[in-house]
């Protein structure tokens, strides 16, 4: 299965078109407090909780989580916090994460399955 980071859902919920698979509570938060309206953030919710299995902070993606900061603190390659509970969410999980920010490339190296993809900016 899938997970899609934070750009990639973006791009999906722009064209309207989900693929099967799962997002972090982390990347569902990213979108939701881009989303002003009450209303619409919302139905936003329980439209991304219908499409797409939501990956929690468990005690697995927090044991993987701790585990790949460590590793990355020791060859000095720290990312951003958000970014490392979803690449820890991926590898926890044994899920391929579908994403458009190079920076998780690096991980790869630390048994998480990444897939780079191309968003469009607009």
């Amino acid at each position: 299965m899938k997970l899609f980071d934070t750009s990639v859902l973006i791009k999906m919920l722009k064209e309207k078109h989900f693929e099967p698979g799962a997002i972090s509570v982390i990347t569902l938060i990213e979108v939701l407090r881009g989303i002003r309206d009450f209303n619409k953030r919302q139905t936003i919710k329980t439209l991304l909780e219908q499409a797409f299995t939501i990956i929690n902070l468990d005690n697995n993606v927090i044991k993987t989580y701790c585990e790949l900061y460590n590793l990355l603190k020791k060859s000095g390659e720290i990312i951003e916090d958000a970014d490392l509970l979803v690449a820890a969410c991926a590898k926890a999980y044994s899920l391929e994460l579908i994403t458009s920010d190079e920076d998780f490339k690096r991980l790869k190296k630390y048994g998480v399955k990444v897939k780079i993809e191309q968003t469009s900016r607009r």
